[in-house]
C-alpha cells in the first residue's frame, strides 16, 4: 500500500511499511523511512509506485484551468476526491485525483482550504478582488521591470523623476518605484546619487549637498517669518570714543569693535564693544525663538544663513558712522602694558569706521611694523593694541592667534541657482598677521573677563573649557590650557552665535542689577548647551564640506591632473593652496609629517565629494609639520 500525504505545506508519497492507525511506518522514494501521522494522509493507492505519482500529477494539474474549476464546483465545502469524480466523470486514477489536488492546491484565490483534502470556493466578490489584486501586481511587476531597465540604461522614467528628493533622502521602500530604483542602483553599482546624476535628476552636485543639509537641518525652510525688527534702545549713556572694527570684506554681521584713549600719566584706556542684540531680543520673545531654533549663523563659500532675520542684523550691527547699542569692555592699561583695571558699560557707541583687512595688511604686517607706518586712519591706535596683544599673549604664555595656519577666502563667481555656470577663486593667507592678533587677543581678553565677573556674581553662563587636549561646552567656569586663561566664555559674537546671545543676556543683568533670565543648573541652559554644541558642529561639517566641494571645482576648473602636498599623517595629506585633506593609500608607509610629496589628480567625484590622487614621487625638503600641529591644535579649540 501506498499513500499520498501532507507535509510542511508540501505533498509527497511514499510506501507504508507498518499502519498503526493513527500512525504509519513509510519509506520514501529516496530511501528513508519516517514516521506520520494518519490524519495527513490524503490518498491510499496501490499503483502507480510512489517515485511516480506526482511526476504522472504534475503535467496532468498543469492542464487544468482553475476558473474552469471554480465555474463547475457548486457552493459548499467539496472533497478533493468528490471532485475528481465529477471532473472526470467517473473515478479518477490515483495520478488524476492528485492532479486534481495540486489544481485546487495552486489556486487559493479561487478555492480555500477548509481542512484535509477539503475546499471551498471563494465567494465571487472576493474572487473578483482578489484577481483584481493579482492584476495589480503583475501590472506593477512589469512596470517595475521596465523602470529598472530604463535606469539601467541611464534613462529617468517620468514616475522615478517625480521622487527624486525623496529616493535621495527618505526613500520609502513599500514603493514600487523605489524598488526598481535601489535594483537598479545594485545592479549598475552606483549610489542613488551617482545614478540620478547619470540619469539628468541631479543637475548639480552642490544642489544635492546643500538641499540635504537643508533637509536635515531646515526642514521647514531657510526663510524667516515676518517679524518686526525691534526698536533701537534710547535710554542708553553715550560713550566718549571713536570706535572702528576690523573684518574681511564679507563680513556683514560686525560682533564686535574696539577703541583706544590715551591717558596722559597713566597709560591708556582700550574699549572692547560687542554688538548687543541682547538689549531688544528679549529671551522668551518670538526673535528669541528664531535664534533659538538656528542656534547659529551658517557659513559655506559664497552664502550663508543667518541666525538672525537681515532686519536685526543691520539694526544691530556695528556699521561705520552710525551710533551703536554695545556692551562695552574698558581696560585701564599702564605704560608697562598691564591692565590695572576694567569697567563694563551698556552704552551707544559711534562706530568711526569699519576697517577692512584687504584695506589695512598691505600698510599694516609683520613687515612695515617695525617702522614708521603711513599715514592712515586709526595707525596709532592699530599700533597700540598690537603692542598690547603681544604683551597679553606673553602673559598667558599661549599664542593668540594659530601660527603656521592658513586663511582660505572662497570667491563664486556667478548666480548660485546655476552652480554649473559658477567659477571659484580661492585665495591663501597665511594666519598670525598683526591684525589676526590683536582682535584675537582682545576677544579673548573680553570673553575671560567677562567670563570671570559672571563666574565671581555666581550668574549662570556657558563656557569652553579644554583640558587634556579636549574642548567642551560646560556650564562651570573651568581652565581653558589651550588659551592659558582660568576661564573663557563666547561672548563676542552675539549676532552670529545662539550662546554668545545666551551669555550677553546673563551680562546684562548683572550689569543692570536685574535677575538673570537663566539661573543656575537651569535645565533649559543645559538643554540650549546640548543643542548648540551638536548644532554648531554641523554647521562646521556642512561649511568643511560645502568647501571641499568647491576645492573639487577648482580642480575641474583649473585642468590641474598634478599637485604637491604635505603628509599630515600617515597616509593622511594637505593639499597645497587648498584648504583640502584626503587620504592617499599609495602613499608610502612610515613618511614623517611635514614630508612633501607630488601626486597624480586620478579621478574627482563632485557627488562624494572626493578626489583621488596617487603618489608619483617625494619631494626635497620638510615642512617640519608646523603647518599640520597648528591645524591640530586649532580644531581642538
Amino acid at each position: 500500500m501506498n499513500v499520498l500525504f501532507e507535509e510542511d505545506g508540501g505533498f509527497k508519497a511514499g510506501a507504508v511499511m507498518a499502519d498503526n492507525e493513527t500512525s504509519l511506518q513509510i519509506e520514501m522514494p529516496s530511501g528513508k523511512r519516517s514516521k506520520i501521522k494518519a490524519a495527513t494522509v490524503l490518498l491510499r493507492f496501490e499503483k502507480p509506485a510512489p517515485a511516480t505519482l506526482l511526476d504522472q500529477a504534475m503535467p496532468l494539474s498543469a492542464e487544468i484551468e482553475a476558473d474552469f474549476l471554480w465555474e463547475c464546483v457548486s457552493d459548499g465545502e467539496f472533497s478533493f476526491l468528490d471532485f475528481a469524480r465529477d471532473y472526470y466523470g467517473r473515478d479518477p486514477a490515483p495520478g488524476e485525483a492528485a492532479a486534481v489536488l495540486l489544481a485546487l492546491h495552486a489556486a487559493p484565490v479561487y478555492f480555500h482550504r477548509k481542512g484535509k483534502g477539503r475546499f471551498r470556493k471563494a465567494p465571487a466578490d472576493i474572487l473578483a478582488a482578489a484577481l483584481a489584486s493579482q492584476e495589480k501586481k503583475r501590472q506593477q511587476a512589469l512596470a517595475m521591470e521596465g523602470w529598472q531597465a530604463e535606469l539601467t540604461a541611464f534613462r529617468l522614467p517620468p514616475e522615478i523623476a517625480a521622487l527624486t528628493e525623496a529616493l535621495l533622502y527618505a526613500p520609502d521602500r513599500n514603493k514600487p518605484e523605489t524598488k526598481a530604483f535601489e535594483a537598479a542602483c545594485a545592479a549598475t553599482g552606483l549610489t542613488a546619487a551617482q545614478l540620478l546624476f547619470r540619469c539628468g535628476a541631479i543637475k548639480s552636485a552642490y544642489h544635492l549637498h546643500y538641499r540635504r543639509f537643508l533637509r536635515e537641518q531646515f526642514p521647514k525652510g531657510a526663510g524667516f517669518p515676518a517679524i518686526d525688527s525691534p526698536a533701537l534702545p534710547t535710554d542708553l549713556p553715550q560713550a566718549d570714543v571713536r570706535a572702528f572694527s576690523i573684518d574681511d570684506a564679507h563680513t556683514t554681521e560686525i560682533d564686535d569693535a574696539l577703541s583706544v584713549v590715551q591717558l596722559p600719566g597713566v597709560g591708556a584706556r582700550i574699549g572692547i564693544h560687542i554688538a548687543a542684540p541682547g538689549l531688544a531680543i528679549r529671551h522668551g520673545s518670538p526673535l528669541d525663538g528664531i535664534a533659538r531654533a538656528r542656534l547659529s549663523t551658517v557659513y559655506m563659500p559664497g552664502e550663508k544663513i543667518t541666525m538672525l532675520p537681515d532686519a536685526v542684523v543691520q539694526s544691530y550691527t556695528l556699521a561705520g558712522g552710525v551710533d551703536c547699542p554695545a556692551v562695552s569692555l574698558y581696560l585701564t592699561v599702564n605704560e608697562a602694558l598691564e591692565i590695572v583695571s576694567h569697567e563694563s558699560r551698556l552704552e551707544m557707541v559711534h562706530i568711526a569706521a569699519n576697517l577692512r583687512h584687504h584695506d589695512v595688511e598691505p600698510w599694516f604686517n609683520e613687515n612695515t611694523i617695525g617702522g614708521p607706518l603711513p599715514e592712515q586712519p586709526f595707525k596709532d591706535e592699530l599700533l597700540y593694541l598690537w603692542h598690547f596683544a603681544n604683551a597679553c599673549e606673553g602673559r598667558r604664555g599661549k599664542p593668540s592667534a594659530v601660527q603656521g595656519v592658513h586663511d582660505y577666502n572662497f570667491a563664486i563667481v556667478g548666480d548660485l541657482a546655476d552652480p554649473e555656470s559658477c567659477a571659484v577663486e580661492i585665495s591663501e593667507r597665511r594666519r598670525g598677521s598683526p591684525l589676526d592678533k590683536l582682535v584675537a587677543e582682545l576677544m579673548i581678553v573680553a570673553n575671560s573677563t567677562w567670563g570671570g565677573l559672571l563666574a565671581e556674581k555666581n550668574i549662570a553662563c556657558l563656557y569652553r573649557a579644554q583640558s587634556q587636549g579636549k574642548v567642551r561646552m560646560t556650564t562651570s567656569p573651568q581652565p581653558h590650557e589651550g588659551l592659558g586663561v582660568a576661564q573663557y566664555a563666547w561672548m563676542t559674537s552675539p549676532l552670529r552665535r545662539y550662546c554668545d546671545l545666551v551669555n550677553q543676556w546673563q551680562l546684562i543683568a548683572c550689569l543692570a542689577s536685574e535677575a538673570p533670565p537663566f539661573a543656575r543648573k537651569s535645565a533649559e541652559l543645559f538643554a540650549t548647551l546640548r543643542d548648540f554644541e551638536q548644532t554648531y558642529a554641523a554647521y562646521n561639517d556642512f561649511q568643511r564640506l560645502m568647501e571641499r566641494y568647491w576645492c573639487l571645482r577648482w580642480l575641474q576648473q583649473r585642468e590641474i591632473s598634478e599637485i604637491d602636498a604635505t603628509v599630515r599623517r600617515e597616509q593622511l595629506v594637505k593639499l597645497d593652496h587648498l584648504p583640502l585633506l584626503l587620504r592617499v593609500p599609495s602613499l608610502p608607509a612610515d613618511l614623517p609629517p611635514g614630508q612633501r610629496v607630488h601626486l597624480r589628480v586620478e579621478e574627482i567625484d563632485l557627488l562624494g565629494p572626493e578626489v583621488t590622487c596617487r603618489f608619483t614621487g617625494l619631494l626635497g625638503g620638510q615642512d617640519l609639520a608646523e603647518e599640520a600641529t597648528a591645524a591640530l591644535e586649532e580644531e581642538e579649540q
